[in-house]
């Protein structure tokens, strides 16, 4: 089981405790308050995912280096959705933020799990021009033709994979490092 990164009820500050109670599904342990019975649900969080091609750039597909991470892995543009927002309104919104692109089409690819982050990963084809600014939050960008892309075996690169198949390349993918390698 996930749990949040508080240990206290949000209601009435008691410490919460992985305890389990009866629920439509039968019994499920989650995290609770014994004082006054709150509950964490732990439910995913929508994560937006953009397999952005630059029409304006012969259709190369952008992936992006997030300025956070180790290593030289390229990746999907993705972020949260807002409140207020439906996942097109968002993922425009990201790609905007993100890499100054605009977008011009969006279509649904698919919807992934993402268990390791406890996440949903709701990923869109999103057709895209401009002239690429990256915000501080990635380091670097590059441009791949469709057929030079590597996937990888995780959330995003599941997406990226059904993707390149539906344009009739078969995804070639690349190994991760373990966690914490």
């Amino acid at each position: 089981m996930v749990h949040p990164p508080y240990r206290f009820c949000p209601q009435c500050a008691a410490p919460l405790a992985p305890l389990q109670a009866l629920e439509d599904g039968g019994p499920k342990v989650r995290l609770r308050c014994a004082a006054c019975g709150w509950t964490h649900w732990n439910n995913p969080t929508p994560v937006l995912a953009a397999i952005i091609e630059c029409t304006d750039r012969e259709g190369r597909l952008l992936l992006a280096r997030n300025a956070a991470w180790p290593g030289r892995m390229f990746a999907l543009i993705t972020g949260f959705m807002e409140a207020g927002e439906s996942p097109e309104e968002g993922l425009a919104r990201e790609v905007a933020e993100e890499t100054a692109l605009v977008v011009d089409r969006l279509t649904l690819v698919g919807v992934y799990d993402f268990q390791r982050m406890n996440q949903v990963i709701i990923a869109y084809h999103a057709q895209a021009r401009g002239e690429v600014r990256l915000s501080p939050e990635l380091a670097e960008y590059k441009l791949f033709a469709p057929q030079d892309v590597r996937c990888w075996r995780a959330g995003t690169g599941y997406a990226l994979a059904e993707w390149l198949r539906s344009r009739g390349h078969e995804p070639r993918f690349i190994d991760l490092p373990a966690r914490g390698a």
